[in-house]
């Protein structure tokens, strides 16, 4: 526990609740105002610091505008916003894409002008401390799936923050997972 300890008294001493949206909260473990590009701590000649504000909202701006592209069926700019070599974990157990992959998965529903809406309720986002990572975890609603959680990683590439990493997964409360479980081995055989 008393390892434990500062470690806790680290993170509850970063968190803030600046927000552009009422529902949506920040959380980060980077420290004091100045300013931090990419590359490492190591081709810098002083330590990095981050705008923890400015780069926390920059974040989420990406995601948000990934989620837009997504409602809006906008195929072009959903793909931009992620790396070149991101991958996508849907909630099918089968359902891992890198990026070119999953393009051929989405492209018929960009196509029909109808791709998909995750509304983000709230969302954590964590930055490393040279501020060239964020990652980020988020609640969902969606009209087809109910409540979601994505979890992701971006990366600033180009001086722009990218998704590198998504999961979407649907939350089974304790309760009825064990029916959930039993179900999905029934279909498995």
């Amino acid at each position: 526990m008393r390892r434990l300890l500062p470690l806790v008294l680290l993170f509850a001493s970063c968190a803030t609740s600046s927000s552009t949206s009422p529902n949506v909260v920040r959380i980060t473990n980077a420290g004091e105002n100045a300013d931090c590009r990419e590359g490492s701590a190591n081709q810098r000649s002083q330590p990095c610091r981050l705008n923890v504000s400015q780069e926390t909202s920059a974040v989420n701006q990406t995601i948000d505008a990934w989620h837009l592209a997504a409602a809006h069926a906008d195929e072009a700019r959903y793909f931009d916003l992620m790396t070149p070599d991101a991958i996508f974990l849907g909630t099918d157990a089968t359902e891992r894409w890198d990026k070119s992959a999953f393009q051929a998965f989405a492209h018929p529903y960009f196509a029909k002008g109808t791709a998909w809406t995750f509304t983000p309720k709230s969302r954590h986002v964590m930055l490393d401390s040279d501020g060239n990572t964020a990652w980020f975890d988020e609640a969902l609603a969606s009209d087809s799936y109910g409540e979601c959680r994505g979890t992701g990683v971006l990366r600033r590439e180009g001086g722009k923050w990218r998704i590198a990493h998504y999961n979407l997964t649907i939350p089974i409360p304790n309760d009825l997972a064990k029916d959930f479980v039993a179900r999905i081995r029934a279909q498995q055989h």
